[in-house]
């Protein structure tokens, strides 16, 4: 009897910017130095996995030798920065142009969510005065955005390990997993289908992960458009691009703007919008 192979996918996910509103003493702080005026959650598929791990520690070590770099802070051990994993904010220029060079060798997916704050902000003061008991929690958007963006992404396969990049002390393990069961479970209602796939939550560091450190360089180059109007980073990475949605422009559709291969991120497509 033909045995059948049991599909597991690996979805490795982390985010960029900030879910903060507010200071400690109710002050809107949006777009402020130190907070973000957009939060992105996204995540990547890697399908040849064990070579970019490779790849990348092998870069990682390569760099290291070089006398080039012998003095730079982040490249020492006790930063515990370039030296242990790369991070695109910590990285210098001349390392992150080699990363961003092996990246574009790879077949990797990547997929984001994007949320305009100052958007949000509009939600939560309008809920507050329909409640005088709600507080928001940024939280509350980061389990929005993991529904928004495994929406479609949890009924094919029969085993889904999905990394979480470690966010503080606490362990959110359990509200993740609601948060993606709750997709689930909406959208195979939705189309009658039945999926009991099981659905790991692991969470993990770019240090032992290298598929955080993957996601980390789309995510500071997606940032990088929405906070500075900077394209060339993500331009760089958009044939690995699977989809970028765009939530709060809602100006043709109330369910915001699908960004794919066919309809590319630019900055002539939200000036109008953001004045970017």
């Amino acid at each position: 009897m033909k045995q059948f192979k049991r599909s597991i996918r690996n979805y490795f996910v982390d985010e960029s910017g900030d879910g903060v509103l507010f200071n400690r003493k109710g002050r809107i702080i949006v777009g402020e130095r130190g907070c973000s005026k957009f939060f992105i959650l996204g995540f990547v598929d890697i399908p040849n996995l064990a070579d970019i791990t490779s790849e990348l520690n092998a870069l990682r070590v390569q760099l290291l030798a070089d006398p080039y770099f012998l003095d730079v802070p982040s490249m020492q051990p006790e930063t515990h920065k370039t030296a242990e994993a790369f991070h695109a904010k910590d990285d210098l220029p001349e390392v992150r142009k080699e990363v961003f060079t092996l990246l574009r060798q790879h077949q990797i997916h990547f997929s984001a969510v994007v949320r305009d704050k100052q958007q949000l902000l509009s939600y939560v003061k309008q809920r507050n005065k329909h409640d005088d008991s709600y507080r928001y929690h940024p939280n509350e958007l980061y389990d929005y955005l993991v529904r928004r963006l495994f929406k479609t992404r949890l009924h094919k396969d029969d085993e889904y390990n999905i990394y979480f990049a470690k966010r503080g002390k606490s362990d959110r393990t359990t509200a993740l997993l609601q948060a993606l069961q709750t997709a689930r479970h909406r959208f195979c209602k939705q189309h009658n289908i039945e999926n009991q796939s099981l659905i790991n939550v692991i969470p993990t560091t770019p240090k032992h992960c290298v598929g955080q450190q993957v996601v980390d360089y789309f995510l500071w180059a997606l940032q990088r458009f929405y906070e500075r109007g900077e394209t060339r980073f993500i331009h760089l990475l958009w044939d690995s691009v699977s989809v970028v949605h765009d939530l709060d422009d809602t100006r043709q559709a109330a369910y915001g703007v699908y960004y794919t291969s066919k309809k590319p991120l630019t900055v002539a497509a939200l000036e109008n919008r953001r004045g970017i």
